[in-house]
This record gives C-alpha cells, sequence and structure tokens, in this order.
C-alpha cells in the first residue's frame, strides 16, 4: 500500500466542496471544477493563463521581478527567507504573472495573481509589475485583463506596500482617460488592498463562480463587530445582489464572455495609436524631494508613538477646523441615502484662501467615539468624501484632507454597500483631481481607510502621528503568536513619522508642542495651519494637467520595486 499511495495522490483528489473523490484527469479536463457539486477550485497564474488565452499568445513581459525588503522586516523568520521559499515552492517570480496575449483573437495586456505566493500580497514587486503592463497596454492601445486572488497589501514592506493601491490605480486612470477597455476577474479570495484598489476600479468587474471579495475577510468582521455574517456572505453570488460587480461567470464561460467585452471594445474605438507614458523619475531611495531623516524630528519608539496618536486629547478634525481654519460650513450627505458621521467636510478659509477640508471625525469622550465611529469611515462616508472633492475641482478649489483612522468601517453593512469599490473610486478619484491637494496624517493612518483621503500632492505627518498598512495588533495577530507582540510588530512596521519621511511616504513632518498635541492644541493647531499653507501656496498656479502628472509621478516611483533598496 506505501508503494502505490503517491501514485494513488497523483491519480485522485478530494473535492474541498462535497469531499468527493475525483479522478485527476477528468476534472483537469473538466478545468479543475468538481462535476459533482460545481465547486471552483483555486488555479495557479500559470494555468489560469492557459485557460484563459489563445494557443501560444502568451508573451511574458520582459521585466523581471527583484526581491525586494525595503523596511528590513523580521518577524519569527526575515522577510527574504520568505520570498524565497514562496519562489521555490512555486516556480514563481512574484505572486503576479503578466504579460501579453490573445484572447479570441483579440490583443490584451494581461496581469494574473498567484494565491500561492504568500497568499497574492501586494508589495512593490507586484504593484511595479501590474503598473508596467498597464503602461504596456496604454502604448500599444489593448485593453488591459486583471485576475485577482490575493489576500491584500503586503504587510512585511510596510507603507510602501500600502503604496501600490495609489501606484496601480493611476495607471488605470490613463487607461480610462485613453479609452481603453480594463476588466478585472475576481478568484477566490481577493481582499484587502487589492479588492480595494485595481479588483474593483476597472470598467468591468466579473466574479468567477464561488469567488469571495470584500475589503475585511470574515475572520477579522466577526473579531471586530461580534456580528453573525449573513448566508453566502460576500460570494460572488452575495456581489451580485448587492450591485458590486458586473456578473457571475462559470470558469468553462470565463473565455467567451472576455472574448465577447473584447469584440465590443475592438468594435467600438479607433485604433488610434496612444502615446506611451514617460515613467515618473526613480530615486535611489523611493523618496524623490522627502525631507531627510534629520529635518524630520528626533527618533521615537514606534510603539510609544503609537499610543500617543491614539490619545483620546487629541484634536480632531472639527478641532482644527475650528482653530486652524476660519469660516468653516459643514456639508453632509453622500446623496445616495446617507451620511457617514466618521467623515467631515465642507468649505473653509486657510491663511484668508478658500479651500475644501476634508476629514476623519473621532471624538474624544467614549460617547463622541461611538457616535462617530471611532473615524472608521462607511461607503458613504468615502462618497461623501468623493463628493466634496468632486465639487471642489468644480469650484476651482483646493483641497485639504486630515487623516485620523485606525481604518475602514469592517462591518457587515459596509461590506453589503461595497466598502472596497468605494475606497477604490477615492483613490482613482485622486489621481485624476484637477485641483491641488495636501493631506495630512494627524493621528492614525490606518490601511486603505487612510489612503482613500491621502493620494495627495503633498503628503504631510503629524510628529507624532503613524501611519500604517496594518495595525500593529493585527500585525502580531497573523505574523507572532498573538497580539501581545504588538509593540514588536510596531517597530518592525516602520510606521514612524521619520521611517516614512526615509521611505518617501511623506514629504514632510508637521512639528507638534513639546507636550504633544493633545497637551497643546491650540499651539499644535498653529502649527498645522502654517505648515499646510506653506506647502499648498506653490501648488495653486501649476497648471491642473501639470499637477495631475506630477502627483502620478509621485505615487509612480512607489511601484519601482527596484529604486527601494532591492537587491535581484
Amino acid at each position: 500500500m506505501t508503494t502505490t499511495a503517491p501514485q494513488d495522490e497523483q491519480l485522485w483528489s478530494r473535492c474541498d466542496g462535497c469531499a468527493s473523490l475525483l479522478y485527476r484527469k477528468r476534472l483537469r479536463r473538466n478545468l479543475d471544477v468538481c462535476p459533482e457539486c460545481g465547486s471552483h477550485a483555486r488555479l495557479d497564474a500559470p494555468d489560469r493563463v492557459a485557460q484563459l488565452v489563445d494557443s501560444d499568445s502568451f508573451v511574458p513581459l520582459p521585466e523581471r521581478a527583484v526581491q525586494v525588503d525595503p523596511i528590513e522586516f523580521v518577524d519569527a523568520v526575515p522577510y527574504p527567507h520568505r520570498l524565497g521559499a514562496a519562489r521555490v515552492a512555486t516556480g514563481l517570480d512574484e505572486a503576479v504573472l503578466c504579460g501579453t496575449a490573445r484572447i479570441g483573437g483579440h490583443p490584451v495586456a494581461l496581469a494574473v495573481m498567484d494565491f500561492r505566493f504568500l497568499g497574492g500580497s501586494l508589495g512593490c514587486a507586484v504593484g511595479e509589475l501590474i503598473t508596467l503592463t498597464a503602461e504596456r497596454a496604454l502604448a500599444e492601445a489593448v485593453p488591459l485583463v486583471l485576475v485577482t486572488a490575493s489576500g491584500g497589501a503586503r504587510m512585511q514592506e510596510g507603507a510602501l506596500s500600502l503604496m501600490q493601491m495609489a501606484t496601480v490605480s493611476q495607471a488605470l486612470a490613463g487607461l480610462r482617460e485613453a479609452g481603453l477597455l480594463t476588466v478585472s476577474v475576481l478568484t477566490d479570495p481577493t481582499y484587502g488592498g487589492v479588492a480595494a484598489s485595481y479588483a474593483t476600479n476597472t470598467d468591468v468587474v466579473l466574479a468567477e463562480s464561488g469567488a469571495r471579495m470584500g475589503f475585511a475577510g470574515p475572520r477579522v468582521i466577526r473579531q471586530v463587530t461580534g456580528a453573525a455574517l449573513p448566508e453566502g456572505f460576500q460570494t460572488a453570488e452575495f456581489l451580485l445582489r448587492h450591485g458590486q460587480i458586473d456578473m457571475v461567470v462559470p470558469r468553462h464561460a470565463l473565455r467567451g464572455r472576455l472574448t465577447a467585452l473584447l469584440a465590443a471594445a475592438h468594435a467600438a474605438r479607433r485604433r488610434v495609436p496612444v502615446p506611451r507614458q514617460v515613467p515618473a523619475p526613480r530615486s535611489a531611495t523611493g523618496g524623490g524631494g522627502a525631507v531627510p531623516a534629520t529635518a524630520a524630528g528626533p527618533e521615537r519608539d514606534a510603539w510609544a508613538t503609537v499610543r500617543t496618536a491614539r490619545h483620546p486629547g487629541r484634536p480632531t478634525t472639527l478641532d482644527y477646523l475650528d482653530t486652524a481654519f476660519d469660516g468653516f460650513v459643514e456639508l453632509h450627505g453622500d446623496r445616495l441615502g446617507a451620511d457617514c458621521p466618521a467623515i467631515v467636510g465642507g468649505l473653509a478659509r486657510l491663511d484668508g484662501r478658500p479651500v475644501m477640508v476634508i476629514g476623519h471625525q473621532k471624538g474624544h469622550t467614549t460617547a463622541e467615539l461611538v457616535a462617530h465611529n471611532f473615524g472608521m469611515a462607511s461607503p458613504a462616508g468615502h462618497r461623501k468624501a468623493l463628493r466634496l472633492m468632486r465639487l471642489a475641482a468644480r469650484l476651482g478649489l483646493p483641497v485639504v484632507t486630515l487623516v485620523d483612522t485606525p481604518g475602514a468601517d469592517p462591518g457587515v453593512s459596509a461590506e453589503q454597500q461595497g466598502q472596497a469599490a468605494a475606497i477604490a473610486e477615492n483613490i482613482l478619484a485622486l489621481s485624476m483631481l484637477p485641483t491641488p491637494v495636501v493631506a495630512v496624517v494627524t493621528g492614525e493612518g490606518g490601511s486603505g481607510g487612510a489612503l482613500a483621503l491621502a493620494v495627495a500632492d503633498r503628503v504631510l505627518m503629524l510628529e507624532r502621528a503613524v501611519y500604517s498598512v496594518i495595525s500593529p495588533e493585527g500585525c502580531a495577530a497573523i505574523l507572532w503568536p498573538d497580539s501581545s507582540a504588538a509593540p514588536q510588530a510596531a517597530r518592525a512596521l516602520r510606521l514612524t513619522a521619520v521611517d516614512l519621511c526615509r521611505l518617501g511616504v511623506v514629504d514632510e513632518v508637521v512639528p507638534e508642542p513639546a507636550q504633544a498635541a493633545h497637551g497643546d492644541p491650540a499651539g499644535a493647531a498653529e502649527l498645522l495651519g502654517r505648515v499646510v499653507a506653506a506647502n499648498l501656496a506653490p501648488l495653486l498656479d501649476v497648471p491642473p494637467a501639470t499637477l495631475v502628472r506630477r502627483r502620478r509621478q509621485r505615487f509612480r516611483r512607489f511601484g519601482a520595486a527596484r529604486a527601494v533598496g532591492v537587491t535581484r
């Protein structure tokens, strides 16, 4: 029996859905879909490409993935060791396979993610490769097809992994402006930063049967809210019922549906060559204009800084609007049925100049924190912010955003209302907004909920604020034995102002009074107003087209993995 067991394992496979024992060759002929229950097994990227594209038409990108360790992250295992093991196990350089191909005879640029490689997580190299694929689509005037399978942004690369959401989204913005079709195919699973960026801000969003997609995963939602999850929560069919995707497609029909979409796009579009965009300059550090660490303030213990950033006495957005700004007139509502209290915004004056100010609102007392959902915005909050940004652009007003959130609302209702897509749309819109944008991280800058207000021309950060791809507690719970390792995770994530200046994520640090912002709110407001006004002034005379181009260059460099201390 022992001698035949390995052969048996190669001949037979057990379905994860119904536990049926299936003949492996039959399963492969059925595209790895169980003939008994219809359960779709996960596919690796090479198999997915083979199923979707015309025979022998796939040509990989000439650019190769590079090994990236921008923050020298170490938990139980150094990050480079994890990368090396993933490369050996999958035979891939990174968590995405990119190239050009034909589908039904139509040329496309194609990026296919592979969940086997560190959970398909989005890091600098992955962001770079997908962005290069989008740029290839733009240069060759062909549609872009993205196949997603990911747990979210890669925490081992800190805030730089978070920046990939903006980097790839602005590449999609260029395709949208050029009138080129973009399509995403959601496969199981698609979560976190991938769901809240390029997976949901394409022109058409398909979901393979059985795929799950959301901003927060089921385990996180249950832990944070204690709520029972509805039947079929976050499945493709659930997403279709809640208006978040265009269609659910069984695997055997995917190629045909893509062919039909591509044929329609081909028929509707005049084949006019689109000029290739010039890549953004890439610095040796990933910075480019970042304040040197010596000018960014003193080094501070990361965990102590996290605790200070969360102090209930720190000034809120409404506090700053009452002190650093003048004449605030609040505007409410997303115009679709809700007004999220975690986002406040409206017209104000800064140094005598009218501006649109939008920010997260927490509160100081327990009652205020609960009333404002602890600054965790719902989809309605992100849509309200989007409405105010677009109003500012129409009126020719600059936008100032104040970021202070542990993250976006992870609740069941937020997922039902399209949290991932709402964040993605904000990131995309900010990539295209033809008016100056200055963002300030005033307390907590938590994950995609923070980035939804922070794709800006200038990104500032208070001296004792933090900005991270994941909370230290969340990171510790995943990579360490338990959340008690949060202080260690905070140091590994490089989330302080000094760290982020070194990485080029933040352009300038706003000093705080000696006793911190919560010790002297009036002094903190004066400092914030002065620095924001100084950063806003040079942007006011920049032509809109130049402003957008420079903003995209700023975020494009974060996708350039080779520019953040890498080795081949």
